[in-house]
């Protein structure tokens, strides 16, 4: 998960990290704090990269250009994110550095980048950006950003070597998979400022990080997919507002699948879930909360469910299945249900018990063609 750069550097800061003062507005009538004087940059928050080259950051020398410039930045769409609030900081001048420490978890390394020349265009210069690859190991990779510096012939060598060893720091307190930061300025007194910073952190670490749970949580209106997951143990996420097709799936693998196998017949998933069938534990709770999310899509026409049953039993999912389509009368559209694996006969069962409050169907392709009858016309 990419942290906002506000987020990113309210966390660091707290940590002695020198960053611009700066302050979160989601309105162009902002007022700011007297000690925050410009001239600004106006930085849109979205959870992307290349927001610059995009327009998503920008300059304001006077209050009446930054009530201008919000008024733009906020609404605007960058790289399918809606900006809803923006980073106002305090311009920093000086040498422009750059600093990346990022996972390769293919391989089990990490890689350091390191140049005396940063800003936008630093893709361009990739004949001065230097690199090393080190192992899982802070002082192996604290020693490599020192290595890389003592190759520039730059009076700042030494400012370089006290940012890159304290942002090092920060990367492995975190859990991180990348902390990037563009430019790194250097000031001729020596000091240090992080001028634009990117920080993307490991999901599965946050049961080890209370502050960054606490961050999230905090601002979940920010991060609404990852405090969800928090909160309820599993993965839901909105892929397409506008989708006319609800997923109740298990198997982050078998959930790409299914938004794969519909997006190529022409109709996107309203969501993403993985909900972890061998969690339910007997209790519905889990799917009723997937059943309403599902049912507040505004364009939702159909529901589909595929679970491929190893451990699980089919027969207590079914039961679970019924006990939450009647706990969420609100979704009033047809349900289908891929099924298939251990305990298949006991679920049918258990279905026509109730009356069969959904559609059953334990080949995939013809499940899908059920699920999708409802939008296509075709007969079920």
């Amino acid at each position: 998960m990419m942290l906002l750069e506000h987020d990113a550097k309210e966390l660091l800061a707290a940590d002695g990290v020198p960053v611009p003062a700066g302050v979160l507005a989601t309105a162009a009538d902002v007022e700011l704090p007297a000690s925050l004087a410009g001239p600004w940059m106006v930085k849109a928050q979205v959870p992307v990269g290349g927001r610059g080259k995009a327009g998503g950051i920008k300059r304001a020398d006077t209050i009446a250009e930054l009530g201008q410039t919000l008024g733009v930045l906020l609404g605007k769409t960058i790289k399918g994110q809606a900006v809803r609030a923006c980073r106002i900081e305090q311009c920093v001048e000086g040498m422009e550095c750059y600093l990346s420490v990022s996972l390769d978890a293919s391989r089990g390394r990490l890689r350091v980048l390191l140049s005396s020349q940063g800003g936008v265009d630093v893709e361009a210069q990739a004949g001065r950006v230097l690199s090393a690859e080190v192992a899982l190991a802070q002082r192996e990779t604290i020693d490599a950003a020192s290595r890389l510096a003592d190759t520039i012939a730059s009076p700042a060598r030494a400012t370089m070597v006290r940012a890159a060893e304290r942002l090092i720091a920060m990367f492995f307190e975190f859990e991180a998979t990348l902390l990037e930061v563009n430019p790194l300025f250097i000031r001729p007194n020596g000091s240090w400022v992080a001028g634009d910073l990117k920080l993307v952190i490991d999901d599965n670490a946050l049961v080890r990080q209370p502050r960054l749970r606490d961050l999230i949580q905090r601002r979940a209106d920010a991060y609404p997919d990852i405090a969800l997951k928090m909160n309820h143990g599993f993965d839901f996420v909105v892929v397409d507002p506008d989708g006319e097709i609800g997923l109740v799936t298990t198997g982050a693998g078998l959930s790409m699948q299914m938004l794969d196998e519909l997006a190529e017949r022409g109709h996107p998933a309203f969501n993403f879930c993985d909900i972890r069938t061998g969690q339910l534990r007997g209790d519905p709770t889990r799917l009723i909360h997937v059943f309403r999310w599902i049912a507040a899509g505004r364009r939702v026409r159909s529901v589909l469910i595929n679970f491929f049953a190893g451990i699980t039993h089919l027969g207590e999912v079914a039961h679970l299945l019924v006990a939450a389509l009647k706990a969420v009368p609100e979704l009033r559209v047809p349900v289908t249900a891929r099924l298939i694996g251990n305990g298949y006969d006991e679920a049918i069962a258990v279905f026509a018990a109730a009356s069969n409050p959904l559609r059953v169907e334990p080949d995939l392709d013809r499940a899908i063609e059920l699920a999708l009858a409802p939008l296509t016309g075709a007969r079920p």
